[in-house]
């Protein structure tokens, strides 16, 4: 009986322990809470930040270039609009793929190390065509368009229960970014060209009103 016992015991703990490990396996590579916060602190400030700057221009403020290559006020808002869109799609891209096996080795360290080089504005990027701004939308399109495609982006990252970090995409700069580096990449973005922004305004040409 004692026998018996201790047979029962040993596969209870066995099981446990099975479960445990199932349970630790599911778990990883999901966001952390602290990880899910930094992400939609990101986004909302970036773009409460944006929006701020540009609400109260006049017309001839949010179209000042300071040279005729330059990128305007508006056009700047408009590539954070486009770039968003662009940029979530890799995290969409990534997802569709299967899980990264080796997706801690490849993308170890490259969290500290986007969140430093995105705002660096001393080493400039050239935009790729497909987000290079039309110069043709008007204020209220530009904001219904930033506000539009926020949204879905911080609905992903408020509601998402995938391991993010287990699935990967590449990226021209990083090469392989995980899908919780591409989701933390669009705010990263906005704030970089946030400070473009400021840049324009700062301009000694820049319209008083």
């Amino acid at each position: 009986m004692n026998t018996l016992k201790r047979s029962i015991h040993l596969l209870l703990v066995v099981g446990l322990c099975v479960f445990c490990h199932v349970a630790l396996a599911a778990d990883e590579g999901k966001m952390t809470a602290a990880e899910r916060a930094k992400a939609i602190k990101y986004l909302k400030d970036s773009q409460a930040e944006t929006l701020a700057m540009i609400e109260n221009l006049s017309d001839a403020q949010l179209k000042f270039k300071a040279a005729p290559e330059k990128w305007s006020v508006l056009d700047t808002a408009e590539h954070i609009m486009l770039a968003e869109k662009l940029i979530f799609s890799q995290v969409e891209k990534a997802l569709a793929d299967k899980p990264n096996p080796d997706w801690e080795e490849k993308t170890k360290g490259k969290t500290e190390l986007i969140e430093k080089a995105i705002v660096n504005r001393t080493t400039k990027v050239q935009a790729p065509e497909a987000i290079v701004p039309s110069s043709k939308l008007s204020r209220a399109e530009v904001i219904k368009g930033l506000k539009e495609g926020r949204a879905k982006t911080l609905k992903f990252a408020e509601e998402t229960q995938v391991p993010l970090k287990t699935y990967t995409a590449e990226n021209p700069f990083f090469k392989t970014l995980n899908a919780y580096q591409w989701l933390i990449y669009v705010p990263l973005h906005n704030l970089r060209h946030n400070q473009q922004i400021a840049e324009v305004k700062a301009d000694p040409n820049f319209p008083k009103k």
